[in-house]
């Protein structure tokens, strides 16, 4: 127990759990940064549990709305939730591996030209962190090594994932980096020749030129 503290201490420190405060301006139209806020983003494995819990105290005249979203290439949209109120807790499963984002406007509905804003309180919890190991302990009846032991199986199963997608990710930016130098090695191969030919021309008509004028035999 004592060789299992310190990877758990350090494991813990390290595990997908963020929590952020804001005020949020309210307008018609809401616009970064002031109005819109989507940077709350953090890597998720697929099929990982995301909560997320937002505490947003009621104001009249201001709607809230949050969505949950990830930076995949198909831009997947997890849920969409108008005009919250107080706390909302909402849970989302990823479909694929990558970075999971949450997004919040508060829209101005009153009449009023008055700059006003919207305390927001925001939680969120990926992973192993989402996962309620109280139950899982009482329904499964498992000793606090056991559950310990579970949690540290998941968060090194997260942190593995996490490897592998930061790998592929690093192998598509190369493949396409090397796409693109072979796109320009050709392009300049393409315009040497160009340039050659068009020295060759040059020379040919120079050559008929100076003929016709009997500059030159």
């Amino acid at each position: 127990m004592m060789i299992l503290r310190p990877a758990l201490l350090l494991l813990s420190a390290i595990s997908a759990v963020y929590a952020v405060k804001f005020d949020l301006v309210a307008d018609r139209y809401p616009k970064p940064p002031d109005c819109l806020l989507c940077s709350i983003w953090n890597f998720a494995s697929s099929h990982s549990l995301v909560i997320v819990t937002a505490n947003v105290p009621y104001e009249p005249g201001q709607r809230v709305d949050i969505e949950i979203l990830d930076g995949s290439e198909r831009g997947n949209v997890y849920l969409s939730k108008k005009d919250i109120k107080g706390e909302t807790r909402l849970a989302v499963t990823t479909h694929e591996s990558a970075d999971v984002g949450v997004c919040i406007r508060n829209y101005l509905e009153s009449d009023s030209n008055q700059k006003v804003s919207r305390s927001v309180d925001l939680d969120v919890d990926i992973g192993a962190d989402a996962v309620d190991y109280n139950a899982i302990a009482n329904q499964e009846s498992l000793s606090i090594l056991e559950v310990e032991m579970r949690k540290l199986e998941a968060v090194v199963k997260e942190i593995v994932d996490e490897m592998g997608y930061l790998q592929r990710r690093e192998m598509r930016m190369r493949d396409t980096n090397e796409s693109t130098n072979a796109r320009v090695k050709n392009f300049s191969i393409l315009i040497t020749l160009g340039i050659i030919g068009l020295g060759i021309w040059q020379l040919v008509h120079l050559r008929s030129f100076f003929k016709r004028k009997y500059l030159i035999d």
